[in-house]
């Protein structure tokens, strides 16, 4: 991992090297958030003796703060500039996550939650529009978004480990509160300076563009390209989320041996983004995104299929082998899908859509597996996979047939 770091910063000045590092550290702080709740789920629907519908309910708060970042980012970013924004950001996550580690009754966990979705999808979005405009963008943001695999793969190691310890299941998000005020603290020094003046980067105190939003909302792919996002997060986060219960309540599977295969689908997730990136740049992201749809509708197969344990455990790794590029990719080819003047606006809008996905389905899969049983993942993944399929065979079918959009003056 490295040395894909290493080789695709050689062209890059001192300081931008410190912002690609910094954007790594992010993107691992987002991993292990996710990849925690996943190990601690349980713990949580125990301590508060509520039902797995009623535990989802967690996932459904975080849906309506993704979906606020997701109409207010742009528009923020014009205004404030990447820096206020992502400060912004990781102000309202700081808050949130706080609050959960004080162990705040079940009822004010869905504000809390609320906050930690409402800044996640901000820094999501912010991170994205902001990454997408350096040279060798598909290899960058794919290598970025690898240290988001790493923190979901380092997550449930952490979480099961301290459990295993008898630490209190909050106890974790100590973690998380250390590492959101470090990237706090970098994003407030580094993110000063712009060190690619043709990289324009709207900032505070200039005129921001009129109605970009709204502009950006009437592009049919705009739209198209957030749909895939959401429907691509809800299968990453909800296969990482819930596939440990799966595994254990519904398969009865050693509890180690689940997490270890939790942990595969992260690494394999983390070195989808590694290895394939740089194969998108050969065969193309159009291509690259097709082979990998087919490789998780092969995989979630095949832990559908095939319950043993190794088995499942080599589906969940093509499964996140395979999901890998796929997020990094689509970001990167929206800037060939949409008129120049509403690209930012347009990636924040479909970054911040997308991770919606990240709480919605896991909600709805918690309630149907407190309806129907936890088996219900599996096919539920697949639907949610055909749904991609469908979505992007939209998005080949006239890639240029988008209105134009006005030039309205600053």
């Amino acid at each position: 991992m490295e040395s894909a770091v290493s080789s695709n910063l050689k062209a890059y000045t001192p300081i931008l090297r410190l912002q690609v590092g910094l954007g790594i550290l992010a993107f691992v702080l987002m991993g292990i958030h996710d990849g925690l709740l996943g190990v601690l789920l349980p713990s949580i629907q125990g301590y508060y003796r509520v039902d797995k519908a009623t535990v989802s309910l967690i996932f459904l708060a975080s849906t309506f703060g993704y979906l606020t970042s997701a109409f207010s980012s742009g528009p923020l970013a014009a205004k404030i500039g990447v820096r206020s924004l992502l400060l912004l950001g990781l102000t309202a996550y700081v808050v949130g996550v706080s609050l959960i580690s004080l162990v705040v009754p079940f009822l004010a966990l869905p504000f809390c939650l609320y906050a930690t979705g409402f800044g996640f999808g901000i820094i999501d979005a912010g991170l994205n529009s902001y990454y997408v405009k350096f040279p060798r963008s598909t290899v960058l943001m794919n290598t970025l978004h690898a240290f988001y695999g790493a923190g979901a793969l380092v997550g449930p190691l952490i979480a099961s480990a301290m459990l295993a310890l008898n630490f209190f299941w909050a106890n974790s998000y100590i973690i998380l509160i250390m590492v959101s005020l470090l990237v706090l603290v970098g994003i407030a020094i580094l993110f000063r300076y712009n060190p690619f003046p043709e990289l324009h980067v709207q900032q505070a105190g200039e005129a921001p563009q009129k109605n970009v939003l709204s502009s950006a909302l009437r592009v049919r792919n705009v739209w198209l390209s957030a749909a895939f996002l959401l429907f691509y997060v809800g299968v990453e986060v909800s296969m990482g989320t819930w596939s440990y219960s799966l595994l254990t309540e519904e398969r009865h599977q050693n509890a180690l041996l689940s997490g270890w295969a939790v942990s595969g689908y992260w690494l394999g997730l983390t070195l989808g983004r590694l290895i394939l990136g740089h194969v998108g740049e050969r065969i193309g992201n159009k291509r690259l995104i097709q082979a990998c749809l087919a490789g998780v509708v092969v995989g979630v197969l095949l832990v559908w299929a095939a319950p043993l344990e190794l088995v499942s455990a080599a589906g969940l790794v093509l499964t996140g082998f395979s999901l890998g590029p796929l997020f990094p990719t689509t970001i990167t080819l929206i800037s060939s899908l949409v008129p120049p003047r509403v690209v930012a606006t347009a990636i924040g809008f479909a970054a911040s859509l997308g991770s919606m996905g990240a709480a919605f389905f896991p909600w709805f899969t918690g309630n149907l597996a407190q309806w129907f049983g936890l088996w219900t993942l599996l096919p539920f993944m697949v639907l949610l996979t055909v749904a991609m399929l469908a979505v992007w065979f939209f998005l080949l079918a006239c890639p240029k047939s988008n209105p134009p959009v006005s030039a309205e003056p600053a």
